[in-house]
């Protein structure tokens, strides 16, 4: 299994210069790659092997482009063969349905990283205090690093990619290969082992065991982005004042991301070694965003993300993460499976068939845990994942159905369950 944990680089002045040109380079040495490939006939063989030729080419093309003697060869090779693999990916989505065009040149704003592949590179995690660290990066040097985590001592690290920032930070991705954590066997599951989550915009998420997650608060930094925004609308583009804003905003906006990023991979981490499996609502995000209503919020929370996120850390920790059907979790109650309406405004799911009184969000991650639960296969009781009391009046009249708090929902099998049945049954 592959993950590509990513570190901060603090290099001095110089070596920032170095950087910039090596990307800059490199840049040059794609376009030129790409016109090269473009200048091949079809007839000449397969995409790989057109690019192949071209990266065959790179030998002479330094014996008069003096200045790639500076640039790791590796390097250079790599961004050749990114061509290959941009096209492909063009193809595929092409393939889908989308209306796509060809590969066009890089701008210097659009090229942003270099990538040395299974060579070139040296990391030594022991040469500072406090985190940090050194890189070695071949025909640049080395680099100090601040390592805010620990690598694993045994895994190998099959690529590095360096990578500015519109802030101007540089950053290294590594590309590591670790032994894949083995999932449990469906049939070892239990209920207590699985959890619903409810995706929200009030509640960010909204778990089957009842725990609510608020939603990350960005007003400040949306406000300052706003006012900043306006501060470069009104600088000349392209002057060095133009250039000194447009990096207050885009410090903003990593700031804003690195919260939202920062958050999501807490939550499943979180989740991902609490439980064995979490389901999810497989939710039509795009058709969401064409609705009247609360679009910046929904796009904003990022659930896709979030998904992918609790995706990765469940192929690292052995957590199965299973999306399922969105339709009517919400308006379906739980307990009787009754449609029941409620506008956006509500905030409270009460069944006029069963009774059944809860939160709708907790209603509506209870309803995805019975799907989860379905979809994966695990074998649990034929009851609903929740029960509601029966009380009998003390009025001397006919006993009557009252509903729950949400505090005395329970889940199938719980102790909690199994101690109100005993009770209501020495009562009857």
């Amino acid at each position: 299994m592959e993950y590509s944990p990513r570190f901060r680089l603090l290099p001095n002045e110089e070596q920032r210069d170095t950087l910039d040109w090596t990307r800059n380079t490199v840049r040059q040495v794609y376009n030129h790659g790409l016109y090269r490939f473009n200048q091949l006939d079809e007839s000449e063989g397969t995409v790989k092997q057109r690019v192949r030729q071209v990266r065959n080419e790179l030998p002479e093309l330094k014996t008069w482009w003096t200045d790639l003697q500076d640039v790791y060869s590796k390097v250079l090779q790599t961004h050749i063969e990114r061509i290959a693999r941009n096209i492909t990916n063009l193809g595929k989505r092409k393939a889908k349905g989308y209306n796509v065009g060809s590969l066009n040149w890089k701008k210097p704003r659009e090229f942003r990283s270099f990538t040395y592949n299974q060579s070139g590179f040296k990391l030594d995690t022991k040469s500072g205090p406090n985190g940090r660290g050194k890189l070695r990066l071949s025909k640049i040097g080395w680099i100090p690093i601040r390592l805010h985590r620990d690598i694993l001592e045994n895994a190998e690290i099959k690529e590095v990619t360096v990578k500015k920032e519109p802030t101007g930070a540089w950053y290294a991705s590594f590309c590591i290969e670790v032994e894949k954590p083995a999932k449990p066997s469906v049939e070892s599951l239990t209920v207590d082992d699985c959890v619903g989550i409810d995706l929200g915009v009030l509640n960010f998420i909204h778990d089957s065991n009842g725990l609510s997650v608020g939603r990350l608060d960005l007003s400040d930094d949306r406000d300052r982005l706003e006012r900043e925004q306006r501060a470069l609308s009104r600088k000349e583009y392209e002057s060095k004042n133009w250039d000194r804003q447009r990096r207050r905003v885009a410090k903003i906006h990593a700031r804003m991301n690195e919260k939202k990023w920062d958050f999501k991979n807490k939550l499943a981490h979180y989740y991902t070694t609490h439980y064995k499996a979490v389901f999810f609502e497989d939710l039509n995000v795009k058709g969401m965003l064409k609705g009247p209503q609360n679009a910046r919020n929904k796009a904003e929370v990022g659930w896709r993300d979030l998904i992918s996120i609790f995706k990765h850390h469940g192929r690292k920790n052995g957590c199965y993460v299973v999306t399922v059907k969105s339709e009517r979790t919400t308006l379906n109650c739980v307990s009787c499976e009754t449609s029941v309406y409620k506008p956006l405004w509500v905030r409270e799911h009460s069944c006029p068939t069963c009774g059944f009184k809860t939160d709708r969000d907790w209603n509506a991650a209870l309803n995805v845990l019975s799907r989860g639960l379905k979809k994966l296969g695990v074998v649990h009781s034929e009851l609903m994942p929740v029960e509601t009391a029966t009380a009998v009046s003390t009025d001397g009249g006919e006993s009557s159905s009252i509903v729950v708090d949400a505090s005395r929902v329970s889940e199938a099998g719980s102790p909690a369950l199994n101690e109100a049945a005993k009770r209501l049954s020495r009562a009857g």
